[in-house]
């Protein structure tokens, strides 16, 4: 399958659970990245933006709880554990740490597929306020699947740029501030470099504007940030 939809992290000390997740990931058109250690899941969420998280609460060094607090701390990633049966204190604590959803182990795929199309329906639903296919004029994005199209056209964007794009969608209609967009994209240590900011927003309005010198969906708000609109 050459096209891929959404980033699924897998966090797991277990070879042969992490190999069976993969494989049916993969064969349902995910795109999937793996982490054994807490401190690897961290470092992954960093590099590769998932837009949801498997994660076993039993992991060698960091705790699965103590990644679940540190991730909810800084997004609103959708967390599945996969628990232990009767492990129920630690699926407790995990919820109100921030956590989704769990699954008890042993679990089957199926079910695991299950809460995963489950999250993404819900992050499209609640985050964007919109159904999961998101559509203004000519621009459709495909929140679960991550997929731009212009005019039916398949749209090319890098993760960074993609991520952009949603965050604007989640707010359109609202002044989101430089610094608001940095942290929320790069993380807070970002909050005062706008040129990156910059460099991506000039990108995302030539993949996506029919005319980006006067862009119709990324307007520029003059020394405070930026505003998506779905208005002609």
């Amino acid at each position: 399958m050459s096209k891929r939809g959404a980033r699924i992290l897998v966090v797991d000390d277990e070879p042969e659970i992490v190999r069976a997740l993969e494989r049916s990931l993969l064969a349902h058109g995910y795109e999937v990245f793996t982490a054994s250690s807490g401190e690897e899941a961290l470092a992954a969420v960093r590099a590769h933006r998932p837009d949801v998280m498997l994660l076993d609460l039993g992991l060698p060094g960091m705790s699965g709880l103590e990644v679940c607090q540190q991730v909810r701390a800084q997004s609103n990633l959708p967390i599945i554990v996969l628990s232990v049966k009767g492990a129920e204190r630690d699926k407790v604590q995990a919820l109100d740490l921030g956590a989704d959803d769990y699954v008890p182990k042993p679990f089957g795929v199926d079910e695991v597929l299950a809460r995963v199309r489950v999250a993404l329906r819900h992050t499209a639903r609640v985050e964007a306020g919109t159904q999961p296919r998101f559509i203004a004029g000519p621009l459709c994005v495909d929140v679960a699947g991550r997929q731009v199209t212009i005019n039916g056209q398949e749209v090319k964007l890098t993760p960074t740029e993609y991520d952009l794009l949603k965050v604007l969608i989640q707010h359109k209609g609202k002044i989101m501030t430089r610094q608001m967009l940095l942290s929320q994209i790069w993380g807070p240590g970002y909050g005062a470099d706008a040129h990156y900011l910059h460099v991506y927003i000039g990108q995302l309005r030539r993949k996506i504007e029919p005319d980006p010198v006067h862009p119709r969906f990324i307007i520029t708000v003059p020394g405070v940030g930026y505003r998506f609109t779905d208005e002609e």
